[in-house]
């Protein structure tokens, strides 16, 4: 994928570049390191244990609306801003976010300090993964950066709502592409969140995320086009990105955005909201 990355239209950088840039004054490295809530794994547990030098944990657990039963839910601009000045990530700074899986939970990051109007966010191709297998440097512990301030310039646009998706979907405004894993999409396998249906939105289109990931990196842009024609969506009709809890539907919006075509929106409630809602579900 070495097209796509270290550009100034490319959402990553390399390791090489990292390693390269790691310590400049303007540079900040975000560990976003996340797992499902049934993987026994714990993103802050394994940042603890070890990160690339310097970088600070963004836990989208805790860095959510905390007024809302749904899981890690973007915060509002005041929380945002906070919990960046704490993490010592302020105005004007280069931001990389990476995570431990490769291509995981970066991508919703990313698309969140998008969301808040960060100027300069890149994801580091390969994540930790690839840094490790270059055998470049790690530490552990915590670290802790100088306060800073950030400005949130919040753009609403990007994030859809349940009433939003729903009226897309019945006017056909945009279509919605749904990141779970196809038998999830189906009805064929349960949720990993207890008493959640399995299903899909009716008339959304399905893309499960792993089928654009292959060794923690996104695969080249061609074959993304490939495997998005071949999910029957059409590209040049507007799209909602959507999933379990708003964390894989970030990959398909760092795909689309590869291969020309932004997404208008994120649905941040994504399946664990929609399918609790009563609102009508679809299968097979």
């Amino acid at each position: 994928m070495s097209e796509t990355v270290d550009t100034p239209a490319s959402p990553f950088v390399s390791t090489q570049w990292l390693a390269a840039n790691l310590g400049a004054p303007d540079l900040v490295v975000v560990d976003a390191s996340w797992h499902m809530p049934n993987s026994g794994r714990s993103g802050a547990k394994e940042y603890l244990e070890r990160h690339i030098p310097g970088a600070v944990h963004f836990d989208i657990d805790t860095i959510a609306d905390h007024s809302t039963p749904l899981p890690h839910m973007l915060p509002d601009a005041h929380a945002f801003a906070v919990a960046m000045g704490a993490l010592g990530i302020g105005d004007g700074l280069r931001i990389v976010i990476y995570d431990s899986v490769g291509l995981f939970s970066a991508p919703r990051v990313w698309w969140t300090f998008r969301a808040f109007g960060a100027q300069d966010v890149k994801i580091l191709d390969g994540g930790l993964p690839k840094w490790l297998a270059e055998e470049r440097p790690v530490e552990d512990g915590v670290v802790r950066r100088l306060p800073a301030i950030f400005n949130p310039r919040f753009d609403h646009s990007l994030v859809a709502d349940i009433e939003r998706v729903d009226q897309a979907l019945k006017s056909g405004s945009a279509q919605v592409l749904d990141a779970r894993q196809d038998t999830r999409f189906r009805g064929e396998a349960p949720e990993p969140r207890e008493g959640l249906p399995s299903g899909h939105m009716p008339g959304s289109f399905n893309l499960p995320h792993g089928r654009l990931v292959k060794d923690g990196r996104l695969v080249s842009p061609d074959e993304i086009r490939t495997v998005v024609e071949a999910s029957g969506l059409d590209l040049s009709r507007p799209v909602i990105t959507s999933c379990g809890s708003g964390v894989s539907a970030a990959i398909l919006w760092v795909a689309l955005e590869l291969i020309g075509k932004t997404p208008l929106a994120l649905y941040d409630g994504s399946w664990t909201e929609w399918g609790a809602s009563g609102k009508e579900i679809a299968v097979g």
